[in-house]
């Protein structure tokens, strides 16, 4: 298998999250996972509701400022270096910028062997589980559903919306090299 890494995009609460782990789970070889959630829950405090850092409104919208945009390239950069060392990762981004995240991830893992997948749901469906979730302004899942998608390309796209995590991975199996 020539592919060391999966980016997987979709909207908050499209399913992103349970199919890394459910790849985890199929690949015969030994994957990390990381998570865009990750980044945000490990920068300080100060940087959440603000200008520079990240902004979840009540409404659900996300911004973010220079500070955020730093530390997240150096993310990207981070772990495109952990697959250069020899490492299988699956990243959960949700691609805000849509072509532009993209491109900041294109640019961070060169000429690196990545299946991009996109992950989409059917916006009720993602607001359902949303609400379930009870840890996302109300509001986000609907405003990312589409929006991360924009003028991103990829390798294979799969519907959450009636469709198993589990079953989702062994989809995304079947397309690594």
């Amino acid at each position: 298998m020539s592919t060391r890494m999966i980016i997987l995009n979709g909207g908050s609460s499209s399913g992103k999250s349970a199919i890394a782990r459910s790849l985890q789970t199929v690949l015969p070889d030994p994957w990390l996972a990381f998570s865009v959630d990750t980044l945000v829950d490990a920068m300080p405090e100060r940087m959440r509701s603000s200008d520079e850092g990240i902004d979840f409104a009540e409404d659900g919208a996300v911004s973010t400022g220079a500070d955020f945009q730093v530390l997240d390239a150096a993310w990207a950069a981070g772990i495109a270096a952990m697959v250069r060392s020899g490492a299988r990762v699956v990243v959960d981004d949700v691609f805000l910028g849509g072509a532009a995240s993209q491109r900041r991830w294109r640019d961070a893992v060169g000429d690196l062997p990545v299946l991009w997948v996109g992950v989409r749901c059917d916006s009720a469906v993602a607001t359902a589980r949303e609400a379930a979730r009870g840890d996302r302004p109300h509001g986000m899942a609907a405003l990312q559903a589409t929006l991360v998608h924009e003028g991103v390309t990829y390798d294979l796209e799969i519907d959450t919306t009636h469709t198993a995590p589990l079953a989702c991975a062994h989809t995304i199996a079947a397309h690594l090299d």
